[in-house]
């Protein structure tokens, strides 16, 4: 792979880690053991994701993860725990992708792929929040089952095809950063509705204009 692609792969492994960080390692360890990810030499060191002690605690992983993610307000309790495991997580993918020879390469990798994982589960744990609050269960599973299909296919499109990884880590990135917008601009109308109900800012339309 060229340094776009390593760079592409580095980024979506990031960004899914803050979605799923088990299952990221896991498929991308699964990958390696198989040899569906092909990696140069200075990359040999992270065969250590294919180690069966790594695959089997990533496996043990995934499937807690998997199962608390559907009882609403567990998955957010597990969110919390993870805000600083998963953009760790996601920062060490990334810098065990990058020449190890190369410092630069490797402090940019370590501060992108942590911001990135940071920012994909800031994404995901203000929306599953958000889910949370509404009165039916039937949301939270639906919204966990798709995010669960949907890393698990960026993750194989990622693998197979790493021309397309950084296509993939710029679309996550992005719509992380538009998540995270539109749900803050919902919370704040919610937050002026739930003021103008309660008494405590009148209606704008019923205010007075100011003296003159």
């Amino acid at each position: 792979m060229g340094i776009v692609e390593i760079l592409g792969v580095a980024g979506s492994l990031s960004l899914l880690a803050g979605w799923r960080l088990y299952l990221t390692i896991l498929a991308t360890g699964t990958a390696m053991h198989f040899g569906w990810l092909p990696l140069p030499e200075h990359l040999a060191a992270l065969q250590v994701l294919a180690n069966p002690w790594v695959l089997g605690v990533a496996a043990v992983g995934t499937i807690a993860e998997f199962l608390a993610d559907k009882i609403a307000w567990v998955d957010s309790v597990w969110d919390m725990i993870h805000s600083v495991i998963r953009p760790l997580g996601g920062a060490l993918l990334a810098l065990a992708l990058v020449d190890a020879s190369d410092p630069t390469w490797q402090v940019i990798a370590f501060l992108l792929g942590g911001g990135g994982a940071l920012l994909s589960h800031g994404a995901k744990a203000t929306t599953r929040a958000m889910v949370n609050a509404s009165p039916e269960p039937v949301s939270n599973v639906v919204v966990s089952t798709g995010e669960d299909v949907a890393t698990g296919s960026l993750l194989a499109l990622a693998i197979a095809f790493p021309p397309l990884a950084i296509v993939i880590a710029i679309f996550m990135a992005v719509a992380a950063v538009i998540v995270i917008i539109a749900l803050r601009r919902l919370l704040r109308n919610i937050k002026a509705t739930l003021k103008r109900a309660l008494g405590d800012e009148p209606p704008t339309a019923n205010r007075l204009p100011p003296a003159p």
